[in-house]
C-alpha cells in the first residue's frame, strides 16, 4: 500500500483524490483538513460505505497519527478502493502548517495541534 507525506495529501487532495478522514465524529468535530470527507473507521469495519463524494474516485485516508489511516487503507484496498495512506495523519497535517478547521468553521490552524 502507498503511503505519501501530509504535503502530498494536500497537494493531491481536491486535485484528483478525496481526502477521507477515518477518526470518530468527536475528533472531526476538534479540527479536520478543509474538503475532507468523514468516514470513521469503525463504520468502514463494520460494512459501511464510503461517504458518496468518496465513492468511484481516488482516496487519500488519513487519522491522527497514521495508525487508523492504515488499517482504514487496507480495508479499502481490499475493496478494490484506489487508496493511499498519509504518513504521521492529521499530526504531520499539522505540523506541516497545512490548514485545519473545526466544526464551527473557526480556523484552528496553530502549527503541532494534534487533530
Amino acid at each position: 500500500m502507498a503511503r505519501i507525506t501530509a504535503a502530498e495529501a494536500h497537494e493531491r487532495a481536491g486535485a484528483d483524490a478525496v481526502l477521507v478522514d477515518v477518526r470518530e465524529p468527536d475528533e472531526w468535530a476538534t479540527g479536520h483538513a478543509p474538503g475532507a470527507v468523514l468516514a470513521p473507521l469503525s463504520s468502514l469495519t463494520s460494512g459501511e460505505l464510503l461517504p458518496p463524494a468518496a465513492q468511484g474516485r481516488p482516496v487519500v485516508a488519513i487519522c491522527r497519527s497514521g495508525r487508523r489511516s492504515r488499517e482504514a487503507a487496507a480495508l479499502l484496498a481490499a475493496r478494490g478502493t484506489d487508496v493511499v495512506d498519509v504518513i504521521g495523519g492529521m499530526q504531520a497535517w499539522a505540523e506541516a502548517g497545512l490548514p485545519v478547521v473545526a466544526e464551527s468553521g473557526a480556523s484552528c490552524s496553530t502549527p503541532g495541534h494534534p487533530r
